[in-house]
């Protein structure tokens, strides 16, 4: 018989500890890394030929939103076709358990604006076999999967649970029984496996509201509910909260952020839990190094003072395509966001009016802070004109140099388009972050810091994040040399993996999950190059923008191939990971 079920043979293996890289074999027996190197003479029912190619720790990606995707898509893509392996869902207080079945269609549509997940989608590819949430983990768990699952508790649902209803969670915040209740629900989502729970909060202004422009349900929770909800982690000794915080001002872009309390709430969780915090976003912006340096001066003081807490790093060369059908990126600003909100007749009608589009205009100094992390709007391209012929002058043009040409400001020239395309016209933002790649591997080094943001399975109609791996290995690694290949995957899998609380993957080590990428450097690439392609690859047909990927040879999840040459195997080798391990 032969002595393994797999040998990845010949291959450049970056094991992902930090060690430096060598040329070995790996050999692959019941779904775990059995042996690495001296196995020139070993035999095996399958061998893989890695000669030339990297052997590298699967992609383990810790912020995303495939908590309905994961029922229709099993390898959830985007993440899936980028050597991803494992994926961390629940994550920003978002999630559908527990949940009424009343309460269900209440659920969906509070994703549809905030996370962009089509809501006919949802209702067709979701059983909704459950009420609790250990009920939920027990759906996902019997649900075929090609890649690894662990989710956090998100706060959202439990709060509305806790109160009775939706109408009454929008509308007050939870008295000292619910309270107790909501520490409770935590408590036993923790027993049937959460790694934690996570929180959205972004004030009475979130610029991820929900589907009808009010907060979300935890925008606008108190800080003494947060650290109610971190002593449930104390006590039990496990877990790590995942937050998106950032409260909202109400005066002007510069006063929008208010970072010394957000940083204050974030090492006061981390001081009631005892465990880890994962704060979102650090960014590093072109031109703007005080950004990211303060990250890591604040981060380094954390761990000084005995907090553990990290960050998650929006590394991504990224940008916005879409359409003002379903559009929401300028939420930030409140007459955009009322501007753009209902159904497409609904908005089409609210930019045909003169008193909302003046207020639209108006609006700039709140935009202000959208520019300042890079995303220039007189950079908007014309990318398509959606069948209006007299609008097809404008295609590979942006919108300040159609404003040069007309004597107009760039905004007044995009709602121009929206409303004479009848919002059809297809823009595209350059990268909305601007980000420097010295920057990124100054922060990314400081070791406190985890690359992404994925956002994977959300805000599908005009944004695709999930590539993150490709574009830090090729950007980061291939074409500047700012990181190592040991560096960037130590970063991509054994970080991520022990921040949110991953017990046997993230590294090729002996006796770990066998979770591996086999990839080409030299050919990988993100597909297609610089545009998002449309598919109604959805449930009922609906649409999403996707970016695939070229180079990744072999992604191997549990010991089993789900993917050879960026093509699916159908195998569903993928577990739920609870308390971290299957």
């Amino acid at each position: 018989m032969a002595e393994f079920d797999t040998i990845i043979r010949g291959g450049t293996v970056v094991d992902g500890t930090g060690l430096p890289k060598f040329e070995g074999d790996i050999g692959i027996r019941d779904g775990k890394i059995a042996a690495i190197d001296g196995l020139r003479s070993s035999t095996a029912e399958k061998v893989i030929d890695a000669d030339g190619l990297i052997v590298a720790p699967g992609v383990v990606d810790a912020h995303t939103h495939y908590d309905a995707q994961v029922f229709w898509d099993p390898y959830c893509t985007i993440s899936g076709w980028h050597g991803v392996t494992s994926v961390v869902i629940g994550n920003c207080g978002f999630g559908f358990a527990p949940c009424r079945p009343e309460d269900r269609d209440r659920s969906m549509l509070s994703m549809t604006r905030n996370e962009q997940i089509g809501l006919e989608a949802m209702q067709q590819g979701m059983p909704w076999d459950w009420t609790t949430f250990a009920e939920y983990l027990d759906s996902v768990e019997r649900t075929p999967k090609g890649v690894n699952v662990l989710s956090f508790a998100p706060l959202s649902p439990f709060i509305i649970y806790a109160m009775g209803s939706y109408a009454e969670a929008k509308k007050r915040r939870p008295n000292e029984k619910e309270l107790k209740a909501i520490c409770q629900l935590l408590d036993e989502a923790m027993k049937a496996g959460a790694c934690g729970w996570s929180v959205q909060r972004m004030g009475e202004h979130s610029i991820q509201p929900d589907f009808d422009g009010t907060p979300m349900v935890t925008d606008i929770m108190t800080d003494e509910e947060g650290y109610a909800f971190a002593r449930v982690l104390k006590e039990r000794g496990e877990g790590t909260i995942q937050l998106t915080y950032a409260p909202s001002g109400d005066k002007n872009a510069e006063d929008f952020f208010d970072l010394p309390a957000v940083e204050y709430w974030v090492e006061k969780l981390a001081e009631y839990s005892g465990r880890p915090v994962l704060h979102n976003t650090l960014l590093a912006i072109d031109g703007k190094p005080d950004v990211h340096r303060h990250s890591i001066e604040w981060l380094k003081q954390c761990h000084d003072n005995g907090l553990s807490v990290y960050g998650h790093a929006d590394t991504n060369r990224n940008f916005q395509q879409f359409n003002f059908e379903t559009w929401n990126g300028f939420d930030i600003a409140p007459a955009w966001k009322a501007g753009l909100m209902g159904s497409p007749a609904e908005r089409l009608a609210n930019l045909r009016n003169p008193e909302i589009r003046a207020k639209m205009l108006a609006d700039k100094p709140w935009l202000a802070s959208i520019e300042g992390i890079g995303l220039k709007i007189e950079r908007i391209e014309v990318l398509a004109t959606g069948g209006y012929p007299a609008l097809d002058k404008y295609v590979g043009k942006n919108l300040g140099e159609i404003g040069a040409e007309q004597g107009r400001d760039p905004l007044e020239v995009m709602l121009d388009l929206a409303v004479e395309s009848e919002l059809q016209v297809t823009l595209r933002t350059p990268i909305v972050h601007a980000p420097n790649a010295e920057y990124i591997a100054e922060l990314l080094r400081s070791g406190h810091a985890l690359p992404g943001i994925s956002d994977g399975g959300a805000h599908m109609k005009y944004f695709v994040g999930g590539g993150y791996s490709t574009d830090l290995l090729t950007w980061m690694v291939r074409d500047t040399g700012l990181l190592s290949l040991e560096e960037a995957h130590h970063y991509l899998s054994a970080l991520p993996a022990r921040v949110n609380g991953f017990k046997d993957r993230g590294t090729l080590t002996e006796g770990q999950a066998a979770d591996i990428i086999v990839y080409d450097l030299a050919s990988l690439k993100q597909v297609p190059e610089g545009l998002f392609e449309t598919r109604n690859d959805l449930p009922g047909g609906d649409w999403r923008r996707v970016r695939w990927a070229e180079g990744y040879h072999y992604t191997i999840v549990n010991g089993q191939i789900t993917f050879k040459d960026g093509v699916a195997t159908n195998a569903h080798p993928g577990k739920l990971l609870r308390h971290g391990r299957a």
